[in-house]
């Protein structure tokens, strides 16, 4: 579906057209891309308003104002404008009718969940990749943020109409998963009945490697006891990285997240694809052997001025050129990283987007440097950052969890509150901004709490719907008999703000997909929720207010119709972020 904003936009632009062939104004240019409808800063001054004067008056030689007065007479020809006027500089505020928001009611009860879906994508296909944990353990609420951002960021590019794969890069090769096959092995030693006393400094400490030492003594017996490292450490380590990625799995599976491809770095490097992706760079000229300058600040201990392979990144945005291979000669992390963004794009994906931890914030300047060049300039790739998780009981820092060794599980939080709890949380903060997740908070029944106030409003427009029935016997209150009811009787000042706010949902989720923020839908699903209870209030003081009129059933079926609109539009906010929504509170 078109929203509204851009339907009223085609529409002066047509009226323009017509003001430029009767000669009202010169010719216009070939594209009025500039030209746009929004919501006005005040409802004082009107439902929307537009740029067409400031955007168009240089290039046609005429003053804003004047241009202005001529945009707004042509806009009150238009049968949903009942007020046209030129404010400030020259921005042209309109108001609109009640019949034309009733109209913006009935289609959102015609869309019912899938309001706000939209073409606009128009099946281009994305990629977003996220979490992306080293397979070394369970997921932890750092992981978890990320976690719920990125699959919301997918569902949100999937509303408008982008083809999108939800991917997991497995970091199945380097160091961390050395350190893995050892500590796995220290533990599988341990089921043999050894005292291994306390883990060493630089090993996983966590129970959670305890069940695999287990399984390594049923899968290989004791074969791999008393022997040396090079002979163990390959098997062990499969078998444990296989063991992390059930464990991540479900993890994820905890929070409904199931993506659709899980990438090895591992592969890359035994099938060649990180000496075909440098060749690539070569074939462009954009790899020399050089002498990096020394890094600003402290220089780490094992910096020295010696030969590198390095990358031109700085042709490409980046602040220095990259090396990519280590002095051992083994490639480095962003050799991998360029191959694994090559075969993306290989794939198909000139859109990518890559959803990293707080730490990773130094490194997207030459990732980004590398898309664009291996590409040629075709790809794109949007980095977001997860800001940190702060989790407190009381005022209180959550201890860490045993399981863990080192940290609170992603698990341990789904367990205590809930997915539904988690996932709309994590999406009341931009991502590039700590959270405060507060487990007192997130529970308690209250105005504070965003995602209950969410909820209750689906709940409390749930019950008034199902009440009806039962307090006016016979009154058919499904969804073909609310789609056909009077909504003219849908007439005061609150009832049209409530169906306003609804109206303008489609643009928002177009803003918010088009910006990669989908905390955007949890803001815009809360002020609904404001809204609707705020209506709600007013009818306990004002019986006049109330949905259900046991004398009037034609009134009571048109705000059903309004009820069940809110319901369809929280609902469709929800599936977005992941939530479901509650039938009843308890």
């Amino acid at each position: 579906m078109t929203h509204f904003f851009d339907q009223l936009a085609d529409d002066l632009k047509g009226r323009l057209s017509a003001l430029a062939a009767a000669g009202t104004i010169p010719a216009l240019p070939e594209t009025l891309g500039g030209v746009v409808i929004e919501p006005t800063r005040d409802p004082a001054h009107g439902d929307v308003a537009t740029n067409a004067a400031l955007a168009l008056s240089k290039v046609l030689g005429l003053k804003p104002q004047v241009l202005g007065q001529q945009i707004a007479e042509a806009m009150r020809g238009h049968p949903a404008v009942v007020e046209a006027s030129v404010a400030g500089p020259g921005f042209v505020n309109l108001r609109l009718s009640d019949g034309f928001w009733r109209d913006q009611l009935a289609a959102i009860l015609a869309a019912g969940s899938t309001f706000g879906a939209s073409d606009k994508g128009q099946g281009q296909k994305v990629n977003v990749e996220y979490v992306s944990a080293n397979p070394t353990g369970p997921l932890h609420v750092g992981h978890c943020r990320g976690a719920v951002f990125g699959d919301a960021l997918a569902a949100l590019l999937e509303k408008i109409g982008y083809a999108v794969t939800r991917e997991y890069y497995i970091n199945d090769a380097g160091g961390q998963v050395d350190t893995l096959a050892r500590s796995a092995h220290l533990r599988y030693r341990e089921a043999h009945g050894e005292d291994i006393g306390e883990i060493p400094e630089g090993l996983y400490p966590g129970d959670y490697l305890v069940p695999v030492g287990e399984g390594l003594k049923e899968k290989f017996g004791d074969r791999f006891l008393n022997q040396p490292e090079e002979i163990w450490l390959k098997p062990v380590k499969d078998f444990a990285i296989a063991a992390m990625m059930v464990m991540v799995r479900e993890d994820l599976e905890a929070l409904n997240i199931k993506q659709d491809v899980f990438f090895s770095e591992y592969s890359l490097h035994t099938s060649g694809r990180i000496d075909e992706a440098l060749q690539v760079l070569v074939d462009k000229g954009l790899i020399y052997e050089g002498v990096l300058e020394a890094p600003k600040g402290k220089q780490p201990d094992d910096w020295e001025p010696r030969p590198q392979t390095l990358f031109k990144a700085s042709e490409f945005g980046d602040d220095t050129d990259r090396a990519l291979k280590k002095s051992n000669g083994a490639w480095t992390y962003f050799a991998a990283d360029i191959a694994y963004h090559l075969d993306k794009y290989r794939r198909g994906f000139r859109r990518q987007i890559d959803v990293w931890g707080a730490d990773h914030g130094g490194y997207i300047k030459r990732m980004r440097a590398a898309v664009k060049a291996i590409s040629g300039g075709e790809a794109e790739l949007d980095v977001k950052i997860c800001q940190l998780v702060k989790l407190t009981r009381g005022g209180e820092p959550v201890k860490m969890s045993k399981r863990s060794g080192s940290f609170v599980t992603l698990r341990d939080v789904v367990d205590e509150v809930g997915k539904d709890v988690v996932r709309f949380m994590m999406l009341t903060r931009k991502n590039d901004a700590p959270i405060d997740f507060d487990f007192d908070k997130v529970t308690e029944q209250s105005k504070d709490n965003p995602v209950f106030y969410v909820q209750y409003a689906h709940a409390r427009a749930r019950s008034v719907l199902r009440n009806a029935a039962v307090e006016i016997p016979g009154l058919d209150t499904g969804r073909a008999s609310l789609a056909d009811a009077s909504l003219e009787r849908i007439a005061t000042v609150d009832e049209l703000a409530l169906v306003k706010l609804m109206a303008a949902f489609p643009r928002q989720l177009e803003a918010a997909a088009e910006a990669h923020e989908p905390h955007r839908v949890a803001f815009a699903l809360y002020d609904l929720a404001a809204g609707f209870h705020g209506l709600w209030n007013k009818g306990k003081d004002d019986p006049s207010l109330r949905f259900i009129h046991k004398d009037d059933p034609a009134l009571t079926l048109a705000r059903l119709a309004l009820l069940q609109a809110v319901c369809d539009v929280i609902a469709s906010g929800l599936g977005i972020l992941g939530v479901t929504p509650v039938e009843e509170m308890r």
